[in-house]
């Protein structure tokens, strides 16, 4: 053991840092600052909105690195001045890859508020994401040198260790094409935003191709979502998960749903939890009534099982990480060595005080002491979970949501226990499982940071300040994002075609909050003021938000944009919507624990499809959110997962007589040309997205004017063979993606 005038012994065959640890260079200045954040802030939006949009996201942190290695070599070509040097960009990658992980853990929990009957409060958003987020990086301060020193050689993190050779490379100028990678990103955004307006905003072509069959296989269908972006992640993620993805649509729309159909075309009557009849249903309604339920059963098995099968890692690294708390600390104070310097274990804990004490002030959370405890216990073990297993696995396969799905299952089991189940406790059981998401989401990108400033040969300390600063950003920012998201695609839908009881009044003495008027384009045909009136049973109608005149009767449904139901406006108009498949999870396993209003029965068909999964050796989770998704997200990460695989088939034909090992084949490939241009691809689309979100409440008079155009005059839109046709320029968008991977190759 280590004391204070004697640093911890040297780990044997240490890697020497590319930078030596006595080097003085430039580092953590403002320029790396502001750009890490501004960074951070794009690729948290763009990642908020894949999150939304089909429950995943992918590692910002190579993107972040050629992007800032680009921009300050074109600054200092055009403008003079010097190049950054190595430790700069370092800080602009740890600063910016905060976004994605803060943004996967808000909009895999934060949405299922929405399902439990709230508002989507900005203040809650922003606070779950900032509180979060901090928590993750304080706790994984004192984890740093039993995981990335101790335990280099075990935990390869690969991701972090792929940044940081892209980091080297580029500061070594080792060929003349290493600015191509920029070149590819920006390319692939220019792509990815030009395409997505001419097809979302401009409707020069059909954004969703779909085919219904009819008998003898009625309900049947098959539909892509033909987006820049999410044909980028499928190439990002590869072949293996995005077909084991689409295997699970399928089983859905081909399986599923057809079977169904056909059992239920005879039934008189709905049949729960379902409120018209299964033959007046079209393919999504029965997914909307049947399969989001197998599916959540699905995804919470898969995730407990992916947990479990875990444990073992898990157990060894909470072991390691408490072992060397103190160590890590005295090791701080006793060596002088800048890599080895580490923010102070008193400012760690004074942190996480402070911030715990935020909690419990914060009105938003209904938080009390236990849930507090909760968060403390629950947050400091799966920061280190989650640290430990992206070392081993990287940050793509980490079951973050497994362990959401455990700390709210842990949770609401306390509370039912002590008599916790009224509505104000649903929010407080999400709130700490939304922080507890979002720490050990971000504490897995810390330590991936962290990895990579360990190779490279960066100042801990400063990587911490970066990655603190840079967090706090885009946490603040990804609130507003959700929110306009959220209210740009709303739909009010007159009560009498939201299958409720005619005459639905709000009960006397109901809570009406503050009134509001429509928002968007509806706003334009009614001009009235409306009560809000939070329904939070199924009496007499659906769950949900609706405007009431002053009498208390209901006026609209308010269908929100995420996991809203209905996908057309009154007018006829279409509305896209976000299905959050695992913020959905987490509201269903609040109600059906603390509420009891879960339909067990479909739950459990799903469980039982990921316990076969499992025996047949798949992967249960990846299976289990393809049956959640519409097909139409999934079919697109199939394509893109089938263009990577025939590049790296091309890839290790052209490196057949090479030394190079499987895991150095895999890290070239994921550096290469086509994933930063599918990187470009998922920004750009996603960006526009946000963009076109943002604006529907202030053109909706031009909105509306392009719409009734396409509908009328254009065949790739709107004609007997639009389906057909909006592939077209799909196609040409896939083949740019395949030639540039594959040229990527050659020159490789």
């Amino acid at each position: 053991m280590a004391d204070d005038k004697n640093p911890l012994p040297a780990v044997p065959d240490a890697p020497q840092p590319f930078v030596p640890p006595e080097a003085r260079m430039a580092e953590c200045t403002p320029r790396a600052i502001i750009l890490g954040t501004l960074l951070g802030v794009i690729f948290g939006a763009s990642s908020l909105y894949l999150v939304l949009k089909v429950g995943l996201t992918v590692s910002a942190s190579i993107p972040v690195a050629v992007i800032s290695l680009t921009l300050f070599r074109l600054w200092a070509k055009f403008f003079g001045g010097r190049d950054a040097t190595i430790l700069e960009n370092n800080i602009v990658q740890t600063a910016g890859s905060a976004g994605e992980s803060i943004a996967f853990g808000v909009g895999v929990t934060m949405p299922a508020i929405l399902i439990l009957g709230y508002d989507l409060e900005m203040t809650r958003v922003a606070l779950v994401a900032l509180f979060g987020a901090w928590l993750g990086i304080l706790m994984m301060i004192p984890l740093r040198r039993a995981l990335i020193v101790q335990q280099h050689h075990e935990l390869k993190y690969p991701e972090g260790t792929a940044c940081a050779e892209v980091l080297k490379a580029g500061a070594a100028h080792e060929s003349s094409d290493k600015g191509s990678g920029g070149a590819a990103i920006f390319t692939g955004f220019g792509v990815g935003l030009l395409y997505k307006t001419a097809m979302s905003a401009l409707r020069l072509w059909k954004d969703t191709p779909e085919k219904i069959f009819g008998a003898p296989f009625n309900g049947g269908s098959l539909s892509a979502d033909i987006s820049p972006e999410l044909l980028g992640v499928g190439y990002v993620i590869g072949p293996r998960i995005s077909a084991i993805m689409a295997a699970g649509g399928i089983l859905s729309y081909l399986v599923l749903v057809p079977l169904i159909k056909f059992f239920g075309e005879a039934a008189t009557a709905p049949i729960a939890p379902g409120r018209i009849l299964i033959k007046d249903m079209d393919p999504d309604g029965v997914r909307n009534a049947y399969i989001l339920y197998i599916g959540a059963g699905a995804v919470a098995a898969g995730g407990i099982i992916s947990l479990a099968r875990s444990m073992p890692l898990i157990w060894r690294g909470i072991r390691a990480g408490l072992a060397d708390f103190g160590a890590a600390a005295q090791s701080a104070r006793a060596t002088a060595v800048r890599t080895e310097q580490d923010l102070s274990m008193k400012f760690v804990v004074i942190g996480c005080l402070a911030l715990v004490a935020a909690i419990l002030a914060a009105p938003t959370f209904h938080m009390n002491i236990v849930g507090a405890i909760l968060i403390l216990a629950f947050g400091f073990l799966f920061v280190t979970v989650s640290s430990r297993l992206t070392g081993e696995i990287g940050s793509s396969s980490n079951p973050i949501s497994g362990m959401t799905v455990a700390t709210l299952i842990l949770t609401c089991l306390l509370f039912l226990l002590v008599g916790w189940t009224g509505p104000a406790y649903f929010v407080t059981a999400l709130s700490v499982g939304g922080i507890v998401c979002v720490a050990a989401s971000n504490g897995g990108a810390t330590s991936q940071d962290l990895k990579t400033g360990f190779l490279i040969g960066s100042t801990p300390r400063l990587q911490q300040i970066a990655i603190l600063i840079g967090a706090g950003a885009s946490a603040l920012v990804l609130a507003p994002i959700m929110m306009s998201l959220n209210n740009g695609y709303t739909t009010y839908v007159p009560v009498a075609d939201a299958q409720v009881a005619p005459g639905l009044t709000a009960p006397a003495g109901a809570a009406l909050d503050k009134t509001e008027k429509l928002q968007g384009p509806q706003s334009e045909t009614d001009s009235n003021t409306y009560h809000s009136w939070h329904k939070t049973n199924e009496l007499g109608g659906r769950a949900g938000k609706y405007l009431v005149d002053d009498s208390g009767k209901a006026v609209y449904y308010v269908d929100p944009g995420i996991n809203g139901e209905f996908k057309k406006r009154p007018d006829g108009s279409p509305v896209p919507k976000f299905p959050v498949p695992k913020a959905t999870l987490m509201s269903y396993i609040i109600t059906g624990i603390l509420g009891g209003k879960l339909p067990w029965g479909l739950v459990l068909f799903g469980i039982m499809i990921a316990v076969v999964l499992e025996l047949s050796g798949i992967p249960s989770l990846a299976f289990a959110v393809g049956v959640y998704l519409p097909l139409s997200s999934s079919m697109p990460l199939l394509v893109g997962g089938i263009v990577r695989w025939l590049v790296d088939r091309r890839q290790r034909h052209l490196l057949r007589d090479s030394n190079l090992t499987e895991a150095q084949l895999n890290a070239e490939s994921d550096k290469s040309p086509g994933v930063l241009l599918a990187s470009g691809y998922i920004a750009g689309g996603a960006m526009t997205g946000i963009l076109i979100g943002l604006m529907l409440g202030k053109f909706t008079g031009l909105d509306a004017k392009i719409s009734d155009w396409a509908e009328a005059n254009n065949p790739f839109y709107a004609g007997p063979h639009a389906d057909l046709l909006a592939l077209i320029p799909y196609a040409l968008l896939t083949g740019l993606l395949y030639y540039v991977g594959r040229r990527g190759k050659k020159t490789a």
